[in-house]
C-alpha cells in the first residue's frame, strides 16, 4: 500500500509540473500579447516591426499549444516558452537599454 501511494505521489508530482509548465507558457504568451497591444505601455515604446515579431511568436506558441498541448511533456512546454522568450527578450531589453540613457564610462564616487 505504501509503494502504491509513492507511485501515485510521483505521478501526481509529474502531472502537477506538466500543468504548471503549460500554464506558464499560456500565461507568458497572453501577457506578452497584452503588453505589445498596450499603446500606453510596451506597445507604445517599440516599433511596429518589433510588435509584429513578438505577435507572430505569440501566435506560433498559441497554435503549438492548441495542436500539442494535450500530449506535450513538461520539457516541451518549457522549450516552447524559452523559444518565445528568445524572441521577446532581445526586443524588450533593447528598449530598456535605450531608456536607461548613455553611460559615458566615467565613475564618480561622491564619498
Amino acid at each position: 500500500m505504501v509503494a502504491e501511494a509513492e507511485k501515485f505521489a510521483e505521478e501526481d508530482k509529474a502531472t502537477r509540473e506538466r500543468i504548471e509548465a503549460r500554464n506558464g507558457l499560456e500565461n507568458y504568451a497572453f501577457s506578452l500579447k497584452n503588453q505589445v497591444n498596450d499603446d500606453e505601455g510596451l506597445g507604445g515604446k517599440i516599433d511596429e516591426e518589433d510588435k509584429e515579431t513578438i505577435l507572430d511568436a505569440v501566435k506560433e506558441a498559441t497554435e503549438w499549444l492548441e495542436e500539442n498541448g494535450a500530449d506535450a511533456t513538461t520539457e516541451d512546454f518549457e522549450e516552447q516558452k524559452e523559444k518565445l522568450s528568445n524572441v521577446a527578450y532581445p526586443i524588450t531589453s533593447k528598449m530598456y537599454q535605450g531608456a536607461g540613457g548613455e553611460d559615458d564610462g566615467d565613475f564618480h564616487d561622491e564619498l
